[in-house]
Formats: structure tokens, sequence, C-alpha cells
């Protein structure tokens, strides 16, 4: 799949493997822009010890108002690794009492966190895995990924593939998204936690409510309740204009608290359960 790249809906088929690069950015090896304990994720990922964060540089999206921007439209953000090294990161991670080892924008790069979990795991590792993706994924490469990860944590950017084509740069995003998060719910169902409120397996859904709701947020929701009914969902309140999104003056004002509110109140009451 690396050498005619169709790890993406975009299907740039490239030949990574002989240095080539698609929309990403990268090459054949993934590019770690940090790595360390995260205690801002969403509660349930977080729990006593923090979430074992492991950055990728580049994305298969470029979104014009991305918060993680220096990271994410900056394919050079970082080192070049192959598998071996960054598992050994996932286990240092391990040892330093992380719950979870979360994979931030891996879609560009599965091929080496398939083989990143699978070295991992022989060497030790048995905190969950955490796929921490922006929702615009291959079915073919999730269906190879099932079994190795435990947790899937996709956004739901928009109901509208206007928006995802203005905004994000991919003409069929809520299509692709809807079947991604249908793939990922059918292979590890509703969020579970322990005892300790660590989460351990399941879907978490991120959505971030945009101005002016040109992100469709109730249809978003709509889409959830009737493909992942009583998923986990984070309907987020971080909005802020970032990266280039002076570029467009619809996306420059700030979003109401109360609209917030309003959107996870509507999502609870059609049965979805809230995080924030």
């Amino acid at each position: 799949m690396v050498r005619a790249c169709t790890l993406c809906p975009r299907n740039c088929r490239v030949d990574r493997a002989a240095g080539k690069k698609g929309s990403c950015g990268v090459g054949a090896e993934a590019v770690v822009a940090s790595a360390g304990p995260h205690f801002g994720e969403e509660p349930p990922l977080v729990a006593s010890g923090g979430s074992g964060t492991i950055f990728f540089a580049g994305c298969n999206l470029h979104c014009v108002f991305c918060q993680n921007s220096d990271i994410s439209q900056d394919a050079d953000a970082g080192r070049e690794m192959s598998a071996g090294p960054i598992a050994a990161l996932a286990l240092s991670l391990q040892r330093r009492g992380c719950q979870n080892i979360n994979f931030v924008t891996p879609t560009h790069v599965a091929h080496v966190v398939a083989e990143t979990i699978f070295l991992a795991r022989r060497q030790g590792l048995t905190v969950p895995i955490v796929y921490n993706c922006g929702g615009y994924e291959s079915l073919e490469v999730l269906c190879l990924l099932e079994g190795l990860v435990e947790i899937y944590m996709p956004d739901f950017k928009y109901a509208d593939a206007t928006a995802g084509r203005k905004y994000s740069g991919v003409a069929d995003y809520p299509a692709v998204a809807e079947a991604a998060v249908a793939e990922m719910f059918r292979q590890v169902g509703p969020l579970k936690v322990d005892g300790g409120g660590a989460a351990t397996r399941g879907l978490l859904v991120r959505h971030l409510v945009m101005p002016g709701d040109l992100a469709g947020s109730r249809e978003v929701i709509d889409i959830l309740v009737r493909i992942a009914p009583g998923c986990t969902v984070n309907v987020m309140a971080q909005y802020h204009p970032a990266h280039r999104a002076d570029e467009f003056p619809e996306l420059m004002p700030a979003v109401g608290s109360g609209t917030v509110r309003s959107l996870r109140e509507y999502a609870a009451d059609k049965g979805l359960v809230l995080v924030h």
C-alpha cells in the first residue's frame, strides 16, 4: 500500500518507499514530533497516569483552522523514525505510568503504527492503544488494524461535504468519516473504563463546534446516533481561529458557550454519552 500509497482515502498512489511524497508530505518512515505523558486529553484517557502521546508530523487533512498546524502541516517538524525506536518510546511511556499509548495523527503512517504496536506488544507493552485521528480514514486500513487498536478516537468534523472541501481540502469527508466511524464502532464497541476511570476499550468521538454551525453539529450527532448508538462523544468548545482561519471571515467569530451547552444537551437526549 505504501509503494502506491492508498493508506488514506486521498489515494495519492505515490511510491513512498522510493522517497516520493503525497498530500501528507511524509515518506516511508514516520516523523515523530514529540512524545510524553499528556494530561490535557479527555479524563478517561488521562485517569491517574496521563495519556502517553506520540505526535506524528504531517497529516492527510489540511484544515485551515488547525490548532496544531505547526506539526500537522509541517512534515519536517520532528525526527524520522522507524517502528523499532517508536516501540521503544511506547515502552518508555508505559514505564512512566501512562494509561495508554496515544498515537496522534497516525492515518498517513498507519503502516509504521501497525508495526510499532506489533513490536511493542512482543516486548511487553500491555496498556491500550489509542488511534487518535481526523476521521478521514481508509476502511481497508481500519480492517487491517483490527485487533491492534483498543481505543479509537476519531474526529467527526463535518456533516456537510462543502465544508469539508472548503476547510479541510477533501471532497467527501462526511461519507468517508461515517463509514470509518461505523467500522471503528464495529471493532471496539462503546467506551469501557476500569475501576479507576481509565478507558480500556471502545470508541470516543470528538466533534469541534464551529462558528455559525459550519460543521452541521446536530447532523453530526444524528449520524453518530445512527451508526454508533450509545457511543461516547466529546462535543468540544475549544474552537478558536488558528493557522489560516483569518483568510475566511466566517471562521473568525467565537463560539458561544450557550451553543455548546445546547449541543451537548442534544447529544445526551439522543442517548450519546458525554465526556468533556
